[in-house]
């Protein structure tokens, strides 16, 4: 079963509602991580990308291959040909696809960098959940995170 999310622009489009677009997995569970996501969406001006979240029920059905702790570990992007890009490589893999993001790309793809790029990823992965830390975590919710 896949879950409209809403977004300030209305919803994240689904993989049902655009079965050949590029498909985001990422975070719905993190604040930063949907903030980031829903310019990813405001962004896609050709309608080639469709979201879901790695908690979605229909996650482990679509991608068997992809773990839990993969997917907690950083976001992925599944393209239409079923090429597979994580962490820095999907977002690198985006730079290419959006417009508004391709005044990065040059600096992402210089030859050799994809390791720094991977490493500040998982710097910013690691703290997400500080990072995006709002009133939904009060409670203890996000501590499991934290450590």
């Amino acid at each position: 079963m896949t879950v409209k999310l809403l977004n300030s622009a209305g919803y994240l489009p689904t993989i049902v509602e655009r079965p050949s677009a590029d498909v985001v997995i990422y975070d719905g569970h993190c604040r930063f991580c949907t903030q980031q996501v829903r310019k990813l969406a405001r962004w896609d001006f050709r309608r080639q990308l469709a979201f879901i979240s790695l908690h979605d029920e229909g996650i482990r059905l679509r991608y068997p291959d992809l773990t839990h702790e993969q997917l907690m570990e950083q976001m992925y992007v599944v393209t239409h040909t079923g090429e597979r890009y994580a962490g820095a490589a999907a977002f690198r893999y985006l730079t290419r696809r959006l417009p508004p993001l391709w005044i990065l790309a040059p600096f992402l793809h210089l030859p050799f960098s994809l390791r720094l790029w991977q490493w500040a990823y998982r710097q910013v992965a690691k703290r997400r959940y500080q990072l995006g830390k709002t009133d939904a975590c009060e409670g203890g919710v996000c501590e499991i995170h934290f450590r």
